[in-house]
């Protein structure tokens, strides 16, 4: 079963966000999974973990509270933001396993560009070599085994750029919320906010790094990435859902 895919335009995030609270609140069992994908107005928003202490100098651009995971962030024109609204259950996965397919989804995207997006331990999002976005050599700040019990990595950001952003909600099995990848837009809102948390991260777009491409492009394949990443693993819809709460992560 394929996504149901919504291109929205450039539209304000607020009502946005409104939107998928209403479609999530009314779904059933057999309400096929969407994607909406658009661009915002110039908004910061606030994730259920944000701290005054990373708002630095938001100016005249306003600010969301929002109830998805995570810190602040910026979008803007020129970024393209993608909300699957997928039931979980019914998929067969565990958030976890979306956060991750979420994260292969952009990996996939910017593969087309020639982009190598790396994934850093401990900091969800997608990130690339600053010296070299098209160098294959591995991270040495990768995600690895470690034992069970022992302590989360410190993220560490040397020698990298965030392009792309994740924050998710599950409510009732079902998420909302979702991606942003950053393609062609005013990067300066970033300095203006602790990105995700972390002070000094550098953010980067693809036009930064040399890709030339429009939002309408990036859309088309990340909509056929996310597609092929969030197929249910289920083979038809069961009728028989569990009652017991489903494990769910906030991620920055």
């Amino acid at each position: 079963m394929s996504l149901h895919t919504t291109w929205l335009g450039r539209v304000d995030c607020a009502s946005t966000i409104a939107r998928m609270q209403a479609f999530t609140q009314s779904r059933t069992e057999n309400t096929p999974d969407e994607l909406w994908l658009c661009e915002h107005p110039p908004v910061f928003t606030l994730g259920l973990a944000a701290q005054d202490i990373h708002l630095l100098n938001p100016g005249e651009i306003p600010v969301l509270p929002t109830n998805r995971g995570g810190q602040v962030t910026y979008h803007g024109p020129g970024q393209l933001v993608a909300y699957p609204l997928v039931d979980l259950q019914r998929a067969g996965f565990f958030v976890k396993t979306y956060i991750h397919k979420l994260e292969e989804a952009l990996i996939r995207t910017l593969w087309h560009f020639g982009v190598v997006g790396h994934r850093v331990a401990g900091a969800p999002g997608i990130y690339v070599r600053l010296d070299d976005p098209f160098s294959h050599a591995l991270l040495p700040q990768r995600p690895q085994y470690r034992e069970p019990g022992s302590p989360a990595p410190q993220p560490n950001f040397e020698g990298v750029g965030k392009i792309a952003a994740l924050g998710v909600k599950v409510s009732r099995h079902c998420t909302y919320h979702g991606l942003a990848l950053n393609v062609d837009m005013d990067l300066s809102p970033f300095l203006r906010i602790n990105p995700c948390g972390y002070a000094g991260l550098p953010t980067v777009d693809l036009s930064t790094i040399g890709v030339r491409t429009s939002v309408a492009e990036v859309a088309q394949l990340l909509s056929q990435a996310l597609d092929g990443q969030l197929k249910p693993q289920t083979p038809t819809l069961s009728p028989a859902r569990s009652t017991q709460p489903m494990p769910t992560q906030d991620t920055p």
